[in-house]
């Protein structure tokens, strides 16, 4: 699961994406609103960790950016405000959860864990075809199809986005953890991995190449 961290605070922004790296999540890191608005246009996360005060922005109307992008995102505030009204403010504004600075590490990650149990990012279901993101599983008329890895990502990523042209140069983005140490014919590999383990085998078609533009997912649709 991804999460990004939006602290100013440079020494706490990365202490938790550290600590959150050794409980396996992948993490992305910013310092500012308006970096963290790039980050959610391009990527989809799990969960959206925001420091209430940041210096060109408010946390708190970061929720609405979020919201925006993805519903079932998690968004969950901290901040060193521990007044009731400053907590009440943020839960009415859409924030899943209101933790107050200072905290424990191990509780925040108990409370980032029970978030995303009941949010962040679910079963993809369309038709008959079923993508489960959190156990890395899909499923076409109850049968199971063996596709993991980056051909996974590439395919949920997509799904998520399904009424959208996708480019090579967003897929590495979004997907990849240094996308500039790769080369764009990934994409491809992946997409000839989808279309060969699950296109092919049950006669369907779920990824379109849109000619110098990239990818669309087009499911359903017969092969």
């Amino acid at each position: 699961m991804r999460i990004l961290i939006v602290e100013d605070e440079v020494t706490l922004n990365k202490t938790i994406a550290e600590g959150l790296q050794e409980f396996g999540y992948q993490t992305d890191s910013s310092e500012s609103f308006k970096d963290a608005e790039y980050y959610i246009g391009i990527r989809n996360y799990d969960l959206v960790l925001s420091d209430w005060m940041l210096p060109d922005g408010d946390g708190v109307d970061l929720i609405n950016v979020i919201k925006q992008k993805s519903p079932r995102t998690s968004a969950v505030i901290i901040s060193a405000k521990d007044d009731k009204e400053s907590e009440i403010k943020a839960l009415r504004a859409g924030a899943d959860d209101y933790i107050k600075k200072p905290f424990d590490f191990d509780v925040l990650v108990a409370r980032l864990e029970a978030r995303l149990r009941f949010g962040g990012t679910n079963v993809i279901k369309i038709d008959d075809l079923i993508i489960d993101p959190d156990e890395e599983k899909i499923t076409y008329l109850g049968q199971e199809i063996e596709l993991k890895g980056k051909p996974f990502e590439v395919l949920t990523h997509l799904a998520r986005h399904s009424d959208q042209i996708v480019s090579k140069e967003q897929l590495l983005d979004a997907i990849w953890e240094e996308p500039e140490l790769v080369t764009p014919n990934v994409i491809e590999v992946a997409i000839n991995q989808i279309r060969q383990k699950m296109d092919k085998p049950l006669n369907i078609s779920t990824i379109e190449t849109v000619r110098r533009r990239g990818y669309r997912f087009c499911f359903p649709k017969k092969a």
